[in-house]
């Protein structure tokens, strides 16, 4: 099979696979998991068809996917992707671009620049900022909180390019008793080590407390969060970023998908003084629903950020905005483009419709699980909703049980020492149709595997 008929043959099975998307299982079943022994092949000594390896992924691979990209997933904040994003992401692989530099993909570059003033724009972030497209959160937190290393250490004098940590002034680093496992393993990655985190108290939502904020200096990063991963909730930035800032502090601001929320002027009120921190990192795949692989690092300091990642060679010299000089990588895919694809399908006024219409689907939900007799543990200010059974043996198996069915997916969490489960609403894909299939899932469960509660349930308060 030639070239151009193999990528027809992909692009024919990909449409196959994304127009079942609706009606396929959720997790796959056991027979498709067990089919992947099937990949279980000593390498060849001769190579195989290209048809036939492509035959092979589909028919073994595909059975055994989890439909994230599809109506009834609820786990982990996961978006499906926009047709456009999608498109876009299928175009940029023909192109096989470094997307390094202008020098290297002068398309690539410019659509990047392009989408990171966007970002800004729809984020309503500080126009001058950079914005790095980098592979993940975890990546690009690890980028935020190199610039913010080195920032805080040139002020007290120290080249930290030349001298590394070697006797370097200490920097200490406050995080959020709820901070995310990622910002805990790049502060890991970084050295500062678990055991020397200064904790913030949370109040019983989950957001920093300022009242009993650890003292902060100009030798410390503090990491906040907008969208606590379980509540949703957001950190009080009125309140403790105009403070971190006197004392001389780096703020960073976590916000893989609640920093969308400022895209909303209905949700904006609650990110209120997020805009005054120094850094910020949100995801491309959560609620803006790209492919995977486009998340953004965005830093108010320009110029620090492209001093900490700059990588040029007097072979390869290029602007401080070029994406190598703002991200790990040197060699990269150009991201950005699906980022840039799916703002420009969308318009202001479609992100602001698709972030509010999930908020009001996390609603439904959360009324939905209450009036079955489920207890909701979390306000559901934003798109995810905590809640949980009776017993923990009941919540447990209630949740099993809906995975098992293949007709919805969500996970498990523990919040407040309480086992529990959790909703996250951010596909496209998803309908209010979706949302009362997956209620009447629920009040299902809860009639069959919680029998005593059946006949009168507890309807938990707000």
């Amino acid at each position: 099979m030639d070239e151009l008929s193999l990528l027809q043959d992909a692009d024919e099975r990909a449409r196959r696979y994304v127009a079942g998307a609706d009606a396929r299982r959720v997790f796959p079943e056991d027979s498709a998991i067990d089919a992947l022994e099937r990949f279980s092949e000593r390498l060849p000594d001769t190579g195989r068809p290209d048809a036939e390896t492509l035959a092979l992924l589909d028919d073994v691979g595909s059975p055994a996917t989890v439909a994230s990209n599809g109506p009834n997933y609820y786990g982990f904040v996961v978006g499906a992707t926009l047709p456009a994003a999608a498109a876009a992401d299928r175009l940029v692989l023909a192109w096989d671009q470094t997307a390094s530099s202008f020098a290297n993909s002068p398309a690539a570059a410019t659509l990047e620049k392009v989408a990171a003033g966007w970002v800004l724009e729809a984020l309503d972030l500080p126009r001058e900022s950079a914005v790095g497209f980098g592979t993940s959160a975890t990546a690009c937190t690890l980028i935020c909180l190199t610039a913010a290393r080195r920032t805080l250490l040139k002020r007290h004098g120290w080249d930290f390019d030349g001298e590394g940590l070697v006797g370097a002034p200490p920097i200490r680093v406050v995080v959020s008793e709820a901070v995310h496992i990622t910002v805990k393993k790049t502060l890991r990655v970084l050295g500062f080590g678990t055991n020397n985190l200064i904790v913030a108290p949370v109040d019983e939502f989950g957001r920093v407390d300022p009242k009993r904020l650890p003292a902060l200096d100009g030798s410390t990063i503090l990491c906040l969060q907008a969208g606590e991963v379980n509540t949703g909730e957001f950190d009080p930035f009125a309140e403790i970023i105009p403070a971190a800032r006197k004392a001389g502090a780096w703020v960073h601001v976590d916000g893989a998908f609640g920093l969308w929320a400022r895209a909303s002027k209905k949700l904006k009120p609650m990110t209120e003084g997020v805009e005054l921190a120094d850094s910020w990192t949100t995801d491309g795949h959560k609620w803006l629903n790209t492919p995977y692989d486009a998340a953004m690092a965005i830093c108010r300091d320009a110029d620090a950020l492209a001093a900490s990642m700059n990588s040029d060679a007097v072979y390869a010299t290029s602007s401080s905005d070029s994406q190598k000089n703002l991200t790990l990588e040197f060699s990269r895919r150009a991201r950005g483009v699906s980022v840039w694809a799916a703002l420009r399908s969308l318009g202001r006024n479609g992100i602001e419709q698709l972030v509010e219409r999930h908020c009001a689907q996390a609603q439904r939900i959360a009324d939905g699980l209450k009036a079955a007799g489920f207890n909701v543990l979390n306000r559901v200010v934003l798109n995810q909703v905590v809640a949980r059974a009776d017993t923990e043996q009941s919540t447990t198996a209630i949740r099993e049980a809906a995975q098992r069915s293949g007709t919805i997916w969500f996970g498990p969490t523990v919040w407040r020492g309480q086992s529990a489960f959790r909703f996250s609403v951010s596909s496209w894909r998803t309908t209010d149709a979706h949302i009362d299939r997956a209620i009447a899932l629920m009040t299902r469960s809860w009639s069959e595997l919680t029998p005593q509660n059946a006949a009168s349930p507890e309807v938990a308060p707000s």
